[in-house]
């Protein structure tokens, strides 16, 4: 089997076997350590700009399906594992993982060690990486590591975003959880709900289908004045890549619409939240990619397990403190901002409500695809702050 190097921009290489399409990649290496949905994982708009490693060591028993992506393409920039399943089992796969990454032209590499992989990033942080498989000498692919472009400040939602606006009426079918399924959603009326497309993922689209939201989807450059011509009776801020500063349309886009109308903000479009309610945010070390980090809901005391992609997170303004014994309250110019949910992982910001306005923002997935369901409860909630506000 041809090999292949992957090169890390502070020097550290690793020498394994070539994976998917022959040829070279760069971009931020993240791990995620979800021991399924790789193919949910790969097709995530938010992974624009980025290298995945899956701390799994087998990946791709079940092979791939067309009926499980989340977007239109695969959208990260290269894949690592330790072993690539050559024969999946499954009766609805289609092709194997490897055929897949081929016929997308990504890039991969496998037989490397991803758990010491794993601890360097732990330790040394995220980091542009160069995956190989046509140059293997390890100081020139050192030097194009060095010299890719970081991920700060880049606007990489104007590069997975949707080119025109569009109605989505699919929900999960089949696939609805039971807990909801035996749960019908009751309602004087369908509520109208505008989806800003920064990278969204389309189980945000089927799970506000399933509450009986009816949604049009739009460009992550729209304005906040052509949103208002469509008289939504919600929006919703998606996911998507990268650094929320990167993005200042968004930015005011949100912050005109605040109190206009409820607004829920999934990931990236938490972020975007804070930056318009007047608060900053930060890049993590190694950022939170997984299916399995624990979040309080500091409202109702309760922990959910979660799906998370960001690495970015909002910081709360300096003399406020987070922790699970508190839930604080910050005043800004478009209302008092409390922290709703918290990582139990490093006590970062993982949820906020507005006290004086229907803001709800989360920063982690409550669809679900790939990850538990413990966090759909979100989708209804947001439906209740339609009945609410048209009450």
């Amino acid at each position: 089997m041809k090999k292949a190097v992957l090169a890390l921009a502070d020097g550290t290489v690793f020498e394994g076997r070539a994976l998917g399409h022959e040829g070279e990649t760069v971009g931020e290496v993240v791990f995620n350590t979800a021991m399924t949905g790789y193919q949910e994982i790969l097709t995530d708009p938010s992974y624009k700009g980025q290298i995945v490693t899956m701390t799994c060591p087998h990946i791709g028993n079940y092979g791939v399906t067309s009926q499980d992506v989340e977007s239109r393409r695969i959208w990260a920039e290269g894949f690592i594992v330790k072993e690539s399943c050559r024969r999946p089992s499954n009766w609805r796969a289609e092709q194997s993982l490897d055929e897949y990454l081929k016929e997308a032209r990504v890039v991969g590499i496998q037989g490397i060690d991803t758990r010491e992989l794993t601890r360097h990033l732990r330790e040394a942080g995220t980091q542009q990486g160069v995956i190989s498989h046509v140059d293997l000498d390890h100081r020139r692919a050192t030097a194009k590591a060095r010299s890719a472009p970081s991920i700060v400040g880049r606007d990489l939602a104007a590069e997975v975003t949707c080119g025109k606006s569009y109605d989505w009426t699919e929900g999960s079918g089949a696939w609805t959880p039971v807990a909801d399924s035996q749960q019908p959603v009751k309602q004087a009326r369908r509520f109208k709900v505008v989806v800003y497309d920064f990278g969204v993922k389309q189980n945000i689209l089927r799970r506000l289908v399933d509450v009986g939201c009816a949604v049009t989807v739009v460009p992550a450059s729209t304005p906040a004045a052509a949103v208002e011509a469509l008289k939504p009776d919600g929006v919703v801020l998606s996911n998507g890549p990268g650094d929320p500063e990167g993005v200042p349309y968004a930015i005011a886009a949100a912050k005109a619409l605040i109190g206009t109308r409820p607004i829920l903000g999934i990931c990236l479009g938490h972020q975007i939240l804070g930056l318009a309610f007047g608060l900053k945010t930060y890049k993590l070390k190694f950022g939170h990619h997984a299916a399995n980090h624990p979040v309080m809901d500091l409202r109702s005391r309760k922990v959910e397990i979660t799906s998370q992609n960001h690495n970015f997170a909002v910081r709360p303004p300096a003399g406020v403190t987070t922790g699970a014994a508190a839930q604080p309250v910050i005043a800004t110019p478009l209302g008092r901002v409390a922290v709703s949910h918290l990582s139990l992982n490093d006590d970062s910001v993982e949820g906020m409500v507005c006290l004086d306005q229907p803001v709800l923002s989360v920063q982690y997935h409550p669809e679900a695809s790939p990850g538990p369901h413990d966090s759909a409860y979100l989708f209804s909630q947001f439906v209740g702050m339609m009945e609410k506000a048209h009450a």
